[in-house]
């Protein structure tokens, strides 16, 4: 491992990226925006994930970004890159350009789209882990990649060297259970939903890495801090806090509308941030979702 990688934890946005409104990549904008992020709670960054919009983005503009919010950050806090992509060469060569500007780590889907078997799966992470010297992050998401690794393939992958750390993004907290309980301090696992973030974190998860602490970060850093406290009564009243915007973002839809990046997107706007919208296919909030945010943020102490 390199020297001087620092350890990610806590409250780590799954930080958004910011648009100009010709849609190429807003500089200025994301400064702002991860400015925003550290002084309301964030304690590390994660960057280029799905949240990040890196599926809308070409190789050269993830380059762009990661270098950009490296030599921003300069080593202020953890920073995470997302740079997984299907194929093995390419997860390498993005990994380590990661790497060489500066990342702690890298956040890496698993290969997705063809579905490969799992043993392809577990050596395309060896793959990584030879290629690389700093700490490797499982991005377990099944909704995104349609399956995930199970708990004796993540321990498989720990107890050979493989990876460092999971975002556990199924949203069952048993996952943060299972792997804690297997595997202890040898793996820091990260929830990575929104919506059992405290049963997660009273689990045992070193963290909470997922889209709203990337839109309401100081209501998800009382949350995490009251768990971490291991205060069981405050932890629910800041659970409680949030739980009426969760109720709207995951169930006030009508055909699948408003999709969950346009109204993270104005989220931020709705707190003062220039952020702009989603690439296209997405695009800006309609009016009367706008107002029932609007409400919801009102409502929050």
């Amino acid at each position: 491992m390199k020297e001087n990688v620092k350890k990610p934890f806590g409250i780590c946005p799954a930080s958004m990226t910011i648009w100009n409104a010709d849609q190429t990549y807003n500089k200025k904008g994301m400064e702002i925006y991860l400015r925003w992020l550290l002084d309301n709670g964030a304690q590390s960054i994660s960057i280029c994930g799905s949240t990040g919009e890196n599926i809308a983005m070409n190789m050269e503009e993830q380059r762009e970004i990661i270098a950009h919010v490296a030599s921003y950050l300069d080593g202020e806090v953890p920073l995470i890159c997302g740079t997984g992509r299907y194929d093995t060469l390419n997860t390498i060569r993005m990994s380590q350009f990661a790497q060489e500007h500066g990342a702690d780590g890298v956040m890496v889907i698993l290969p997705f789209y063809l579905s490969p078997h799992k043993k392809a799966v577990m050596q395309h992470f060896r793959d990584l882990r030879a290629a690389l010297d700093i700490q490797i992050m499982i991005y377990n998401n099944p909704w995104f990649a349609g399956y995930e690794m199970t708990v004796p393939e993540i321990i498989e992958l720990v107890e050979d060297g493989t990876i460092d750390s999971i975002k556990a993004a199924h949203g069952d907290p048993n996952r943060v259970h299972e792997l804690k309980f297997h595997l202890g301090d040898k793996l820091n696992v990260f929830y990575g939903h929104d919506y059992c973030a405290m049963e997660g974190l009273l689990g045992g998860a070193d963290g909470w890495l997922s889209g709203f602490p990337a839109v309401l970060p100081r209501q998800c850093r009382a949350l995490l801090d009251a768990c971490f406290e291991k205060n069981v009564d405050k932890a629910i009243k800041a659970q409680a806090n949030i739980q009426p915007y969760i109720d709207y973002f995951f169930h006030d839809k009508e055909d699948g509308v408003p999709h969950w990046q346009e109204i993270c997107k104005y989220t931020l706007q709705a707190q003062g941030l220039d952020v702009g919208v989603p690439r296209k296919p997405l695009g800006e909030l309609d009016t009367e979702n706008k107002k029932k945010v609007e409400k919801l943020l009102a409502s929050m102490n």
